[in-house]
């Protein structure tokens, strides 16, 4: 909230009040803008969804402080298509690539293999057994006190 300062997480539940935002669709999907109101102070906080992003953009009454995952695919996007230009221009960095993938991958079933040898081998207890084996011995106890 630009007014207090509050942080308002992106889950956090609102009444809100709703209205279709005139002349503007993005590929036949109207844009709708909401209404709420601080939860410290009261402000009127705006907000617009925007669905070519699958998010809100802000309008007014507050501030996104930080948007990691636009980050990470701006990022990733990036990174792809340096990859793909490198690999027009040399076919070595093709083959390169290709053996980094395919040991990634490999890594991958190993890692996959391990945990379900893992669940097989925590599968494999017997809890009824053991929880004889208990009452079993919690009996002898009581036995020994008794003597």
């Amino acid at each position: 909230c630009k007014t207090c300062g509050e942080y308002i997480y992106k889950g956090k539940k609102f009444n809100a009040r709703k209205e279709t935002v005139q002349n503007e669709v993005y590929l036949g999907l109207p844009i709708f803008r909401f209404y709420i109101k601080c939860t410290r102070c009261l402000a009127e906080i705006t907000f617009k969804t925007d669905p070519e992003n699958t998010d809100y953009t802000m309008e007014h009454g507050a501030t996104r402080n930080f948007q990691a995952e636009k980050l990470l695919e701006e990022e990733e996007k990036r990174m792809q298509k340096e990859r793909e230009e490198e690999e027009l221009n040399n076919p070595m960095k093709v083959l390169e690539n290709r053996t980094k993938d395919s040991k990634l991958e490999m890594e991958v079933l190993e890692n996959l293999q391990e945990l379900k040898e893992l669940n097989q081998r925590q599968a494999n207890v017997d809890f009824e057994a053991m929880l004889k084996q208990y009452k079993e011995y919690e009996e002898e106890q009581k036995r020994k006190e008794q003597e």
